[in-house]
């Protein structure tokens, strides 16, 4: 998929050397580094021993426009100093250290980098700073390449957070509480947010009719659904739609580099625009611009997370409903391991990427025809999601603005749904515990983001580097690992 709207990561990396070591170890470490990375990145030719080579390298960093920052012990290294770039680098900064490599060398080629991590650590919250410390920090140049490149998507998506507005349209419907999006936390995390009318929406609608450039948006959308195209008659309005939202992320991005949408969904805006806005949230969520249903402003935000780390669309799903009995019993039991309470179907009206379902055809709004005239539902995208690896994640707020975050890795199984809108068959090990003791227990909304493949980890350190403290970050405890409040004998 073609997206846009996410950063373009230039990491830098800084050797560091503690004055009573060799600098030459650190110097000559780094470049084995860089040689082994298989990416991009920017070596910077000054060794850190001083405060005034601190200074000198952030200057060297930004004047090659650095945005994520990798500090290299390739010695001991300078607590202070090595502290001092991730202070002043203002991005997202790892930390990582170098091995010994050879028995023959361990006089004057001994740099005890595995000491002088402790010490980076210890000085990191000495000065409250946050770093990425990889699972392991110590390694060979081709141990380390590759610690770089599982920082890359986890600096991205830091870029891109501190960078990022939320634009909404309306308030959650009635009785979607659970949507409830507490805005605190939102600018803690760098994050700007504006907020709009139902109807300063439909004016700009208004504004955009017969603006010359539906007519290609049209043949687009043709091409896209091919044998799917079951409402030709509707797409001139979803392209008008279309084509008001990209201009109005244009108009009002402002400051910020990257933007992402919600809005409020049904039941107005059927009967006022006359069409449900389903498959365009799938067309710009399909780009890179996520538009959440229902000013689920945490699910926006929660899906361009997902969108930065895996360079892939993504999309917000309800955790639905239960895969029926004969179901289990005929398509998935004995043919995959997992248990009945393991399954469960996520499912939305139709704002998944078009890329991201097995078929697709655009219909009417099913839920919404059942109290509304058919006519004013068109415009939803209908299949069943590609079968493969997915993770299921949610970063949220709670009411009482506390940072809260789920991740699961699953797959959505090649089962036939037998049902309607964007919905699959999940599968996901312990989900019925993790159901219950995470989701209902930690009171999540019924939201959650969905990344076509496992980027757990990942997603783990960004949640963490966040501010999310480790005991709120929950995922599907294995069998036999009680959750906190899992009863023991039952």
């Amino acid at each position: 998929m073609n997206l846009t709207n996410m950063p373009e990561l230039k990491l830098g990396i800084v050797a560091v050397s503690r004055d009573c070591f060799p600098m030459s170890l650190s110097e000559n470490r780094r470049k084995a580094v860089a040689a082994a990375y298989k990416g991009e990145i920017y070596e910077c030719p000054t060794v850190v021993e001083s405060e005034t080579d601190m200074q000198k390298a952030l200057k060297e960093l930004r004047e090659a426009g650095c945005n994520a920052l990798v500090v290299y012990l390739g010695n001991f290294g300078p607590e202070t100093e090595e502290t001092l770039l991730v202070k002043y680098f203002h991005g997202p900064s790892m930390v990582v250290a170098a091995a010994e490599e050879r028995g023959d060398n361990l006089v004057q080629g001994r740099g005890d980098a595995y000491c002088g991590m402790l010490n980076a650590s210890y000085n990191l919250k000495l000065r409250n700073l946050k770093a990425y410390i990889p699972e392991y920090p110590v390694g060979t140049p081709e141990e380390v390449a590759e610690m770089i490149a599982e920082f890359a998507p986890i600096a991205r998506a830091l870029v891109a957070v501190k960078n990022l507005k939320i634009i909404s349209f309306g308030p959650r419907p009635t009785n979607f509480l659970a949507c409830n999006a507490p805005i605190k936390r939102l600018y803690d995390l760098g994050v700007e947010i504006e907020e709009n009318s139902e109807l300063d929406l439909f004016e700009a609608f208004n504004n955009h009719a017969d603006d010359p450039r539906i007519a290609d948006v049209v043949k687009e959308m043709e091409a896209e659904l091919g044998e799917g195209n079951m409402k030709p008659e509707i797409l001139p309005k979803l392209a008008q739609y279309e084509i008001t939202l990209l201009d109005w992320v244009e108009a009002h991005k402002g400051s910020r580099k990257y933007v992402t949408l919600t809005t409020k969904c049904w039941p107005a805006f059927q009967t006022q625009f006359g069409f449900v806005p389903c498959y365009v949230n799938s067309r710009l969520t399909g780009r890179g611009i996520p538009v959440s249903c229902e000013v689920d402003i945490w699910g926006t935000l929660s899906e361009y997370l997902g969108t930065v780390i895996s360079q892939d669309a993504v999309t917000l799903l309800d955790i639905n409903n239960t895969v029926p009995a004969d179901m289990y019993e005929t398509e998935i039991k004995e043919k995959y391991n997992y248990t009945h309470k393991d399954t469960f179907m996520g499912f939305h009206c139709g704002n998944t990427a078009s890329g991201k379902l097995s078929f697709c055809s655009m219909k009417y709004q099913m839920i919404m025809a059942r109290t509304l005239p058919e006519e004013v539902t068109q415009g939803t995208l209908e299949g069943d999601i590609m079968p493969g690896d997915i993770t299921f994640y949610r970063l949220q707020s709670t009411a009482d603005c506390k940072l809260r975050a789920y991740i699961a890795q699953g797959e959505v199984l090649p089962v036939a749904t037998r049902s309607f809108g964007a919905i699959g068959i999940f599968a996901i090990p312990e989900m019925g515990r993790f159901y219950r003791h995470v989701l209902v227990e930690k009171n999540y909304p019924h939201h959650g983001a969905v990344a076509f493949g496992h980027f757990g980890k990942a997603l783990y350190e960004v949640f963490k580097y966040l501010g999310v403290e480790v005991e709120e970050i929950n995922y599907n405890q294995p069998k036999g690992v009680l959750y906190p409040t899992e009863n023991p004998f039952a």
